[in-house]
């Protein structure tokens, strides 16, 4: 009877060895290196491999251009996905100091005057209101 509790434990503990094994090595494929690792593992075994080992090789030679594109494309896409805020209404009061004369007509001179001619009053006050919002 204790031959059999002995070896249910050395089972058990074996069992559980084997167990934090397999826990161990699903916890290193599940990290993010453990992911890129299995991606360009399997980028690696198809057609493309001379592409993409071209395009490591490039990523090694220059990391800062290609972190600074990778940075650009990331902050679009994160401004891309943000709700537009609505613009702002500014409220300005204007006083009669504030207002400027300004001509009712374009045109300095009057149609078909030369320019030594001046010009007949071209501009006359506006005041239709006191103040506005």
């Amino acid at each position: 009877m204790t031959q059999d509790l002995h070896d249910l434990e050395k089972d058990i503990e074996q069992s559980r060895a084997k167990l934090d094994l397999t826990i161990d090595r699903l916890q290193d494929r599940m990290s993010v290196s453990g992911v890129v690792d299995d991606m360009l593992g399997t980028a690696r075994a198809g057609r493309y491999a001379p592409l993409f080992d071209n395009v490591l090789l490039t990523i090694k030679r220059n990391p800062v251009p290609v972190m600074l594109i990778a940075a650009g494309i990331g902050l679009l896409v994160h401004r891309l996905g943000r709700p537009q805020p609505l613009p702002r209404r500014s409220t300005h009061v204007v006083v009669d100091e504030d207002l400027v004369a300004e001509p009712l007509d374009t045109r300095v001179y009057s149609a078909g005057a030369t320019t030594l001619q001046s010009p007949d009053e071209p501009y006359e006050p506006r005041r239709t209101m006191n103040s506005r919002i």
